[in-house]
């Protein structure tokens, strides 16, 4: 796994960006809040998504007065990846069960 999945706050960043496509900054935030049940700390937050953007993992661009994020391809790619590898072990644990 690459570095950058072993932070949480950004592995559900592209997760909800996966599942939406692309959405605001502010609409992603508060969407990540809903999911953690409490604030995040803008700078956190923005700190966070700018290190996925620098990654190469999301890209950002404006439109209108708003900054609008996307999953890139690498970012498409290193979710799918992670997706695949939850499902193996959770199917793993299941058969273990049976």
């Amino acid at each position: 796994m690459t570095k950058w999945l072993q932070s949480g706050r950004r592995r559900d960043i592209c997760v909800l960006l996966a599942g939406d496509g692309q959405l605001r900054g502010q609409q992603l935030k508060s969407r990540l809040e809903s999911h953690y049940d409490e604030r995040i700390d803008p700078k956190s937050f923005y700190g966070s998504l700018s290190a996925l953007v620098e990654s190469g993992f999301v890209e950002e661009r404006t439109d209108g007065i708003h900054d609008v994020y996307a999953l890139t391809d690498a970012g498409e790619r290193r979710v799918r990846e992670h997706y695949e590898w939850l499902q193996t072990h959770l199917e793993a644990e299941d058969d273990e069960q049976d």
